[in-house]
C-alpha cells in the first residue's frame, strides 16, 4: 500500500468529483473494469469524490457518459504537476526527485519496532532477541525471516504462549500473548486428592467423588487435604479414585501499613528546564549541556520517532528531557489526613488481588493513631472456590 502511495504521487493522480443519480452504478461499472479509485467519499447519494490515476481518467469518460454523471477535476496532484509548476526552477525539482527517491529505498528497511502485549512483559529481552536473530533498527526487511523469528521466541520463551510478527510501512511490529501459568494436569484415570491452595473455613463441601476429609466450619490452611482421593467400601475396602468435588470457603485478603506523620519529601519548586538530543540510528547529538543545573530534580523524556505517514517511520528520533526542581521539605500530617490519603490506596492494591469483587462479604477497616504514626490495616472476607487437585504417589 505505501509503495503504492508512493508510485501515484511519482506518476501523478487526480482529485475528482463525480456527480449524478446514478453515482454507485458509475462505481461498480469502475470496479469492474478494474479502474482504481482511492479515497473516496460518498457526500450525498448523488455526489462522489474521489482520487484517479492519470491514466484511468482517460478510461471513465465513456463510464460517466453511460451512468449520466458528470465529473470534475477539482484538484492535481504528484510529481508531474510539480515539475510542471517549477519548471523554471530545476535545481528544486531535482533535490524533490533525490527525496523520493531516497523515500522509496529507505521504505525496504525496518525504522521503528513495536511490540503489542495486553499484559506486562520484559520487552527489553525481547527485543535483544530480535537483535540476536537479525531484526534490528536498519534492517531490510528481506533479509528477515520472519517465521525463523517467531518460532524462536515461541520456544525460548515460556511465559509467551502466541506470536505474530508482520511489516506494516517501515515499522515491524511483534504481537504477543502472554502465556499464563497452568497447574499440572492430572489425567482422569489417575489418582489424586484435592488439597487447600488457600487458607480459609470452609463454607460449602460437595464430594463428587472421593472421601470428604473436612465439614462447613472447618478452619484449614495451605495444603490442607479436603477430599481424599479414595472410597471406602464395607466390602470392598478402600478403593484409590480421582478426586472430585465443589468447594467454597470465606478467605482473607490483608494489608497492614504503618506511616509517619512528620515525613520528609521531595518537593517540586515549579522551575523546569528542557533539553533536547536527535537520535539519527545509532548517533545522537546533544543539543544541551551534560549537567543539569539544578541540585535535586526529577526528570522526564519523552521519545517520538519522526515519521511521513502513519506507518512510515524515519530513521530519526526525537527526545526532550524535562527535569523538574526540588528540594526537600518537612511535612507534617495529621492522623485523618493520612488515613484520606493511604487508605484508598490500600484499598485499590487489595482488590487487584481478588478475582471476583462480587464474592466479597465483609470488609474490615482497622485504623491506629500512634502518636508519631498512624497503622492502617484492611482486611477483606471473600468466599472462592477453592482447592487444587495433587497427584497421589504410592
Amino acid at each position: 500500500m505505501l509503495i503504492k502511495r508512493i508510485l501515484s504521487l511519482i506518476q501523478g493522480y487526480l482529485k475528482i468529483v463525480v456527480e449524478g443519480f446514478f453515482v454507485e452504478r458509475f462505481i461498480n461499472n469502475c470496479t469492474s473494469k478494474n479502474i482504481l479509485l482511492w479515497n473516496s467519499k460518498l457526500e450525498k447519494s448523488t455526489l462522489l469524490t474521489a482520487n484517479i490515476s492519470i491514466q484511468d481518467f482517460k478510461r471513465i469518460k465513456k463510464i460517466a457518459k453511460a451512468t449520466k454523471c458528470k465529473v470534475k477535476i477539482v484538484d492535481k496532484k504528484g510529481l508531474p504537476f510539480i515539475f510542471e509548476r517549477y519548471k523554471k526552477r530545476k535545481i528544486f525539482a531535482c533535490l524533490l526527485a533525490v527525496i523520493l527517491i531516497s523515500l522509496t529505498a529507505m521504505s525496504n528497511f525496518i525504522w521503528n519496532i513495536e511490540i503489542k502485549c495486553e499484559e506486562e512483559i520484559d520487552k527489553e529481552s525481547i527485543v535483544a532477541t530480535l537483535k540476536e536473530n537479525g531484526l534490528e533498527i536498519g534492517k531490510l526487511k528481506k533479509q528477515i525471516d520472519t517465521v525463523k523469528i517467531v518460532q524462536i521466541i515461541r520456544f525460548e520463551r515460556e511465559d509467551i504462549a502466541w506470536a505474530g510478527l508482520h511489516f506494516e510501512g517501515t515499522n515491524a511490529i511483534l504481537e504477543i500473548v502472554k502465556a499464563k501459568e497452568k497447574p499440572e494436569i492430572i489425567m482422569e484415570d489417575e489418582y489424586c486428592n484435592i488439597v487447600s491452595d488457600k487458607e480459609g473455613i470452609i463454607t460449602k463441601i460437595n464430594a463428587q467423588n472421593g472421601t470428604a476429609a473436612v465439614k462447613v466450619g472447618d478452619l484449614i490452611k495451605k495444603g490442607t487435604i479436603l477430599v481424599n482421593g479414595y472410597l471406602e467400601g464395607k466390602y470392598t475396602g478402600i478403593r484409590y479414585v480421582h478426586a472430585n468435588a465443589e468447594i467454597e470457603a470465606k478467605v482473607w485478603y490483608s494489608k497492614k501499613e504503618r506511616i509517619e506523620k512528620v515525613q520528609e519529601e521531595n518537593v517540586k519548586t515549579g522551575n523546569i528546564e528542557n533539553k533536547y538530543s536527535i537520535k539519527i540510528n545509532n548517533f545522537e547529538i546533544n543539543f544541551y549541556k551534560t549537567l543539569s543545573k539544578f541540585e535535586n530534580y526529577d526528570t522526564i523524556e519523552e521519545y517520538k520517532k519522526l515519521k511521513l505517514f502513519s506507518d512510515f517511520y524515519l530513521p530519526i528520533e526525537w527526545k526532550k528531557k524535562t527535569n523538574y526542581e526540588t528540594e526537600k521539605q518537612i511535612c507534617s500530617y495529621s492522623a485523618e489526613a493520612l488515613k484520606e490519603n493511604y487508605l484508598p490506596k490500600i484499598e485499590e492494591e487489595l482488590e487487584t488481588q481478588i478475582e471476583n469483587k462480587d464474592k466479597i462479604v465483609n470488609k474490615q477497616i482497622n485504623f491506629e493513631d500512634k502518636g508519631t504514626y498512624v497503622e492502617i490495616e484492611v482486611i477483606y472476607e471473600v468466599i472462592e472456590n477453592i482447592g487444587t487437585k495433587e497427584k497421589i504417589v504410592f
